[in-house]
């Protein structure tokens, strides 16, 4: 086949002809196809009838010309004359390409060879995945969550959303598919991947109910209403292999014994969190797919000697502006045609800390993500169509041992906790606003301008510089200021900052070694609770290699 590495169409070429609501969502329509493939004859100078097939692998927007904006696609197609099309061409973006371009294909069938029981602790991406990798080769794994079902726990959100109720074992971090759940379900990821596994998960989120889409688009997402979906009909097909998950089960404790000089997991001690009933698991193998918030668990690890360090994460606000803006800044007037816009910022400040945009939330809304009582946290969402009228993102900076002024290993889980205490009492549990104008003044706002806020559980009126350390708050001013130079409006006084973004990853790294498991052997830390993953891709991306490593493939 012919590898086309870029190849550029104008978007108005595609708009006169593509279907209006897929090019909204991403979706190549038939007609969007039919320009592509215009272009293909034309820049590779054959006829429409030599070419028999067409895949896109990528596609993206080049909107560096707002006047001249351009879709890029990365894509193989198939024809006769191969060779001598690319020898005619002799451009180094056209290349011949190998039908089968896997480097090591991923084996889903080693049987299992050791009957003894493998727990896994969590069911977010990391846990879903090692789960399935797991039942899909014979294992029989049992999945202990102490969160609820996603029906079951969005209903719960939704209450403590709407009356500040909150469920401390099953919110908007806990629950069936993790803190991803309730996000924008972002897919890319900067994780380096030479053996096919991030397209792994994609492929399996599509055979689940995923949209196509993802397959090709350069920034996919699913969004949490579809997600919800995807990772319910993840879990029945691990139910219908042999797989067991136990929702309202918490681990509290893990038990131990020692075989040669080594300690080694015998079992875990659980409680039902509906009968309160305390129960022991036997197991030999126990993967610690815990998230980043089951704070709890990590106390608990750390005092069985499991070893962990401190972990550098990041900390700062959520900014919300009209989606509007953003759209006209990105894209022109093309705006309202194209999928909705997002950004991605940096910058270095003066003394030298980097603050930069986290999570980015077209259309989005701003989330209660709080998970402990007396403490509050913000996390954003997006649904599918990403059509909420404002966009919002964290606006974070990264903070490390040296901020948290303690050699404890887990003084980086207690200063978040200490900058949540403040938010919530700052605003009374309601979610901490403030407009960018009176951030910079230091004094609570009084009034909003054109940019309302767009929030799953209530806000108020605070002063959110004061949730966050004053290093952070100046140098999330520098930012804001510093970003209206790349995107007009920006620094608007009426943007809004609403806090605190404390959950961007773990707060710790639970260690392991080549063989991926901890000082006490059988334990097998995991995702991004255990500092090896940020998001839901690469979390995923890991729940894979933990149970090839299980099934006794070497991951690499």
């Amino acid at each position: 086949m012919i590898h086309i590495g870029q190849l550029k169409v104008l978007v108005e070429k595609v708009a006169a002809k593509a279907d209006r609501q897929d090019l909204k969502k991403g979706i190549i329509s038939a007609g969007e196809m039919s320009v592509i493939k215009k272009y293909i004859e034309k820049k590779l100078k054959i006829k429409a009838d030599d070419i028999r097939n067409i895949e896109i692998l990528k596609k993206s927007v080049d909107a560096r010309k707002k006047e001249q904006l351009s879709f890029v696609y990365q894509l193989d197609i198939e024809c006769d004359n191969e060779k001598k099309i690319v020898s005619r061409y002799k451009k180094n973006d056209v290349s011949l390409k190998e039908k089968k371009t896997i480097i090591r294909k991923i084996n889903d069938n080693i049987p299992p060879e050791n009957k003894g029981q493998t727990v896994i602790a969590g069911f977010g991406p990391a846990g879903i995945f090692a789960a399935y990798e797991l039942a899909k080769s014979g294992y029989k794994p049992i999945v202990i969550e102490r969160g609820l079902d996603v029906e079951n726990r969005k209903k719960t959100v939704e209450k403590f959303w709407n009356t500040g109720e909150l469920d401390t074992e099953c919110n908007v971090s806990f629950g069936e598919g993790g803190a991803g759940t309730f996000s924008d379900g972002k897919l890319n990821t900067m994780v380096k991947d030479r053996f096919g596994y991030n397209r792994k998960v994609l492929e399996t989120f599509v055979r689940f109910g995923a949209p196509k889409e993802i397959l090709y688009l350069q920034k996919p997402h699913i969004g949490t209403d579809k997600l919800a979906d995807v990772v319910k009909n993840m879990r029945l097909e691990i139910e219908r292999l042999g797989g067991e998950v136990r929702f309202g089960v918490r681990l509290d404790s893990i038990n131990t014994e020692k075989e040669n000089e080594t300690q080694k997991i015998v079992s875990v001690n659980v409680t039902d969190m509906e009968s309160s009933q305390k129960q022991e698991i036997k197991c030999e193998k126990l993967i610690l797919a815990i998230g980043h918030s089951a704070r709890d668990t990590f106390i608990s690890l750390h005092e069985s000697d499991v070893e962990m360090q401190q972990k550098s994460f990041a900390i700062g606000v959520r900014v919300e502006h009209l989606q509007e803006m953003i759209g006209r800044n990105q894209y022109g007037d093309m705006y309202k045609i194209l999928p909705t816009a997002d950004y991605k910022l940096t910058h270095q400040t003066k003394d030298g800390r980097g603050v930069y945009s986290f999570c980015m939330c077209p259309g989005g809304y701003v989330v209660n993500a709080s998970s402990q009582k007396g403490m509050l946290a913000v996390n954003g969402m997006s649904n599918y169509l990403r059509d909420s009228k404002n966009a919002n993102s964290a606006m974070v900076v990264t903070v490390g041992p040296e901020d948290y002024e303690s050699d404890d290993v887990l003084a980086g889980m207690r200063f978040q906790q200490k900058w949540e205490k403040k938010a919530y009492e700052a605003a009374g549990g309601k979610i901490p606003v403030q407009l960018f104008g009176d951030f910079k003044k230091d004094r609570v706002s009084s009034e909003f301008g054109e940019v309302i806020p767009e929030t799953k559980g209530e806000y108020a009126f605070a002063n959110v510089r004061k949730i966050i350390p004053e290093s952070v708050a100046s140098s999330i001013e520098e930012g804001i200021t510093a970003f209206e130079k790349k995107i007009k409006g920006y620094s608007r006084d009426d943007t809004l900052l609403l806090g605190i973004e404390s959950r961007t990853s773990s707060p710790v790294k639970i260690l392991r070694d080549e063989s991926m498991q901890s000082n006490i052997r059988g334990i097998y830390p995991c995702g991004e609770g255990a500092g090896y993953a940020g998001g839901i891709t690469s979390a995923a991306m890991d729940g894979i290699k933990i149970a090839m490593q299980i099934k006794g493939g070497n991951y690499k």
